[in-house]
């Protein structure tokens, strides 16, 4: 329990705006007076604040997402309005807001279970044309030409063009129009096979089908599970595209809710799309007059880069920024004009506590707090234990802490202590002029000390820049805690080269390991102390004795006869500087020799979406290190129909037949063995995989993967760092 009076705590930083009170549903509490904070865009004034649109920005276990989906289920509660959810993140097959979306008697609509029509009739006709060169531009960006473009819009005019199947018969067989059909054929065959990708290719079934239709608009909420999808894959921005079209199409003009929301988490994957960013953009300034709020949920905006998606956080008037590295939070400050004050908290922000920024005064620290049952509604606590989990046995350089049954992913919570929810505890007293005198509600506390595990799941998702600050935060607070020379403080060397691993900056995390091993940290060649080394320190060379002056004479002796003393002293210099050099190479080799072999775990393990089919494969090294057995394994629930892998000249392949009545469905299971030259050599290897839809002699969609002796892994094609798995064939 902390007891902290008003004044106290309201010179940690300045109050840009104390006295405003926004009115809406409750969020938290501040941590510079104590106060209550409320707030409901659309309920504010509009002069002070012209837009609804928020931006909620921080890293892993932060509470952002927390917050979002607290903030909307009260909106939807309390004041009756509607919701649409792009969820592209989640865990156990799952969207991260589907256990929220069906306590409110919402829909879930997971990809690939249901098929949106893009060519419904209730989309206006420049809509459908729009919407279906938003799904071409995501798979054959070049594939539009206006020679293209004519033949699709040929193609969208024909009785047939109601489904992305008819259009696909009116682009290869098109009847004469104002130009001949066999021009129009040729001009439609590059957007046909780029729509082909939706008809029978790896994204079939999303777009395309019997059962194609829209969903329904009266719902409280509706959430788009996308995350099954890869991440990388062009279905999420056609997706997106699909889904902006509908939302602004359909579900605004027969929506009969107050107010509408519509929830982007993990937006950096939507808003780098430049067919979706335009989407996004008009919704954001139509935002007003259509009732509508975009609720943006993301890390940083570093993921965004720095061309027109970036601009986007500018349209956005309220802005809850959680806990972030230096760098990026310096970066975000600039981008939203927040104050120095403020920049310099965020990055020792606690679970739950973010910089609001609200219009464009409005500047605090808001502790968000929860009932009982929205802790519960917004747990992710699955996710974090298995990562603790998987990192304690992964890394051997950490000491990990043990996970515990309460979770704090995204917050850590109270009851929210206002007269809007249930049992809710005593407010904080106030003065007859109602400013707040002391508080004495209890804090969350840092049970678990998260901050290695969160700079490796960055570093592993890709986010290296965060990463690297979190890593860095997290160093120098326990060189000030603890000293430079700490279990502590080394610890994190240790992060940081791991870091640098997963982020493909190997000299980097070579020369953070060697920086432990010269601490004298489990380095077999550095275990010696100073007092029982017995050769010379390296800077130092022999020095050449000095010449006893002769007794009782005083003739000078002739100059040249003194040169070889001089000649000696060099040649000596000369031949101990050569031999420091040799001893610095060798000592070099053996240095990255012995980090090589620290590495060293002969075996690497990584699970890949391709078609639509979770794949398991290893690389596992042979003892004596002349071999590795590539292997991949898929379970029969899968369904895949083809399997295939190759790596250098040795290729196994399976085609699986259709179970005859009374068979049981068995497991895939494929390897093969190749040579290496040393037990470090890396080695590749080529999965094809035909999913459910697979059709015979067509190629199967694949991926090719880079594994390591260090159990870890790259993505060929795009160098980005693989996550490792304990597979089942280990």
């Amino acid at each position: 329990m902390i007891r902290l009076p008003s004044t106290h705590a309201a010179i940690t930083a300045p109050l840009v705006a104390s006295s405003v009170r926004f009115p809406g549903i409750p969020i938290g509490r501040s941590l510079l007076d104590g106060r209550l904070f409320h707030l409901s865009p659309v309920q504010t004034d509009a002069a002070l604040l012209p837009s609804t649109n928020s931006l909620a920005l921080g890293g892993l276990g932060s509470g952002k997402s927390t917050t979002a989906k607290t903030r909307i289920r009260r909106e939807i509660v309390e004041h009756g309005h509607q919701a649409v959810v792009i969820d592209s993140f989640g865990e156990d097959q799952s969207g991260e807001w589907a256990a929220l979306t069906r306590s409110l008697d919402g829909r879930v609509i997971e990809a690939g279970s249901f098929t949106l029509n893009p060519c419904s009739s209730l989309f206006p006709p420049e809509v459908r044309e729009q919407l279906v060169r938003s799904l071409i531009a995501a798979v054959e960006p070049g594939a539009l030409t206006p020679q293209s473009t004519h033949a699709l819009q040929h193609a969208l005019t024909h009785p047939k063009a109601t489904s992305l199947n008819g259009v696909m018969d009116a682009l290869v067989r098109p009847e004469d129009g104002r130009w001949p059909a066999a021009k129009l054929t040729e001009w439609g065959e590059g957007v046909a096979i780029a729509l082909s990708r939706y008809t029978e290719g790896s994204l079939r079934g999303l777009f395309d089908g019997q059962d194609a239709s829209l969903p329904e608009t009266d719902l409280p909420i509706l959430s788009f599970d996308f995350s099954r999808l890869d991440r990388n894959s062009p279905a999420i921005p056609s997706l997106m595209a699909a889904v902006s079209c509908w939302a602004e199409h359909v579900w605004l003009p027969q929506s009969t809710a107050v107010h509408r929301h519509l929830v982007l988490e993990e937006a950096w994957q939507i808003l780098l799309s430049p067919a979706t960013a335009e989407l996004i953009q008009r919704l954001l300034k139509n935002s007003r007059k259509a009732s509508l709020s975009l609720d943006v949920v993301m890390h940083t905006l570093s993921d965004l880069g720095e061309g027109k998606a970036q601009d986007l956080a500018r349209l956005c008037e309220i802005a809850h920024v959680g806990r972030l590295g230096p760098e990026e939070a310096a970066t975000v400050g600039a981008l939203l004009g927040l104050p120095a004050w403020a920049v310099e908290r965020i990055p020792s922000l606690g679970p739950g506590q973010a910089v609001w920024k609200v219009g464009p005064d409005y500047v605090d620290i808001i502790q968000t707090v929860l009932t009982e049952e929205e802790a519960r509604l917004t747990d992710t606590s699955t996710r974090r234990r298995k990562a603790q989990q998987a990192l304690a046995a992964d890394l051997d350089t950490i000491d990990e802490p043990a996970p515990q049954e309460q979770d704090q992913d995204d917050a850590e919570h109270d009851d929210l202590p206002t007269e809007h929810l249930p049992e809710a505890v005593e407010p904080l007293p106030e003065s007859v002029g109602g400013e707040v005198e002391e508080w004495d509600w209890e804090m969350p506390p840092n049970v678990i000390d998260t901050r290695h595990q969160d700079a490796l799941q960055a570093a592993r998702e890709g986010r290296c820049g965060e990463a690297a600050d979190l890593a860095a935060l997290g160093e120098r607070q326990d060189i000030a805690a603890h000293g430079i020379n700490s279990d502590q403080a080394v610890s994190w060397l240790a992060t940081r080269a791991k870091v640098a691993e997963l982020c493909g900056n190997l000299d980097q995390a070579t020369q953070l390991r060697a920086t432990v091993a010269r601490m004298g940290k489990d380095v077999e060649w550095f275990e010696q102390s100073e007092g029982t080394r017995t050769e010379p320190q390296w800077h130092r060379g022999p020095e050449p004795a000095a010449p006893e002056a002769p007794t009782g004479y005083i003739e000078p002796v002739k100059k040249q006869r003194r040169a070889w003393p001089y000649v000696a002293t060099i040649a000596a210099l000369a031949l101990a500087v050569g031999v420091v050099w040799q001893n610095a190479a060798d000592d070099k080799e053996k240095q990255e020799q012995a980090e090589r072999a620290a590495a060293y775990k002969g075996v690497s393990a990584v699970n890949l979406d391709i078609d639509g089919v979770e794949t398991e494969t290893l690389a596992k090294w042979s003892k004596d290190g002349t071999s590795v057995v590539l292997s991949v394994w898929v379970a029969p629930e899968e369904k895949p129909k083809f399997v295939r892998i190759d790596s250098g000249d040795q290729k196994a392949q399976e085609e699986l037949a259709p179970l005859k009545e009374g068979q049981f469905a068995m497991p895939t299971h494929l390897e093969v063995k190749v040579p290496v030259q040393d037990r470090h050599q890396a080695v590749q290897m080529t999965v094809a995989v035909g999913g459910p839809h697979w059709k015979k002699n067509t190629r199967a969609p694949g991926r090719t993967i880079e594994f390591r002796p260090d159990r870890t892994a790259i993505d060929a094609e795009s160098g980005k760092p693989l996550k490792q798995h304990y597979s089942r064939l280990l």
